[in-house]
């Protein structure tokens, strides 16, 4: 399956390594979906859907980046936030 249309990535955290540290950055964001139905097909069978999303994002972030991430994600349930005006100017 593919992920629905109406997905929003909002990044919570961005920490790009101190001198003294390992060179990781580390990266949160949340996938913010309209239904609880999504949710389910974000995360995918025990985890599978989410797991392939984030690898492909962070080896496209690793790349970009020109060091290597951790990214962590999750996926939050906001009704109907396409149809918010506050909403839509928050994603952009």
């Amino acid at each position: 399956k593919e992920l629905p249309y109406c997905c929003e990535v909002r990044i919570e955290s961005f920490r790009e390594p101190k001198k003294d540290e390992k060179k990781l950055t580390r990266i949160g964001a949340e996938i913010v979906v309209e239904r609880s139905s999504q949710k389910g097909i974000v995360i995918g069978t025990k985890g599978d859907k989410i797991k392939t999303v984030g690898t492909q994002a962070r080896k496209k972030l690793q790349t970009f980046l020109e060091t290597k991430v951790h990214l962590d994600l999750s996926v939050k349930v906001d009704k109907d936030w396409r149809n918010k005006d506050d909403k839509l100017k928050e994603f952009g």
